[in-house]
């Protein structure tokens, strides 16, 4: 992320009256991908980052700088942002041929349009039936569903183990964290974590449910999240952690 306090006297004041804007598309003549410009009351300088998810660059601006500055800012840094933007993985979006990890195994996406029943797999190959134009939507909702189904039974068989209640299990595609556990038992996932190796998905599992009894990450937490991991000691916790933080961007990029 880059960050710089846009200049005092091209910043205007800004009055109570004041709200921050709903983000916008800015456009920038010559880089690759879209801009969102968005407004923060709480922020107090400009700031770049580039979202690899939803694959585009976001500008936070304070309430009162102006689009102009906002252009300039990012035309300061244009090198950063174009080395950035060249570090992403490709998209990998999801169509016939294409090859998508499910539990860590490659699967490839075969169109069969005679297909009948639902998507499933079969030796090692995703099958989708229907029309061209929703095999796209058809495997990310197959791949939804396996994945609640997934780690809700996980999440359920893990807290019964330590005498905990999960009140819900909730699937989304989450940008920024793999898991969330609230103060209420409600556990929330990413989807994207059905395309991780099992043990990479045991663990984020693991470490939601470990915040059932340990809402913090004391070392108490740590070890009771060791315990909870499938075949981890304690120290194991940290091959699913690495291969996390070395593959995560790449799994936003499927879809």
């Amino acid at each position: 992320m880059v960050s710089r306090r846009p200049a005092p006297p091209r910043r205007p004041k800004r009055s109570a009256a004041q709200k921050p804007k709903p983000p916008r598309a800015l456009e920038v003549v010559g880089l690759p991908v879209p801009l969102e410009l968005r407004e923060s009351a709480r922020a107090t300088r400009m700031t770049l980052r580039v979202d690899p998810g939803r694959g585009l660059v976001q500008v936070v601006i304070p309430v009162g700088v102006s689009e102009t500055d906002a252009r300039h800012f990012i035309g300061r840094h244009d090198g950063w942002l174009r080395a950035r933007i060249a570090a992403l993985p490709p998209s990998l979006p999801f169509e016939d041929g294409a090859s998508i990890p499910y539990l860590g195994a490659e699967h490839a996406i075969r169109h069969t349009p005679e297909l009948r029943g639902a998507t499933r797999i079969e030796d090692g190959v995703l099958l989708v039936g229907g029309q061209a134009g929703h095999v796209a939507r058809r495997v990310r909702d197959f791949l939804v569903n396996e994945a609640r189904r997934e780690l809700a039974t996980r999440a359920r068989e893990k807290a019964a183990t330590i005498g905990a209640r999960v009140a819900a299990v909730t699937v989304r595609d989450t940008k920024s964290r793999w898991g969330s556990c609230s103060s209420t038992g409600r556990l929330s996932f990413s989807w994207r974590l059905i395309l991780t190796p099992e043990p990479v998905l045991d663990y984020v599992v693991a470490h939601e449910v470990a915040h059932l009894r340990e809402m913090n990450h004391s070392a108490r937490f740590w070890a009771l999240c060791a315990s909870l991991t499938t075949g981890m000691g304690a120290a194991g916790v940290e091959t699913p952690r690495a291969w996390l933080k070395a593959n995560g961007t790449r799994l936003l990029r499927y879809g």
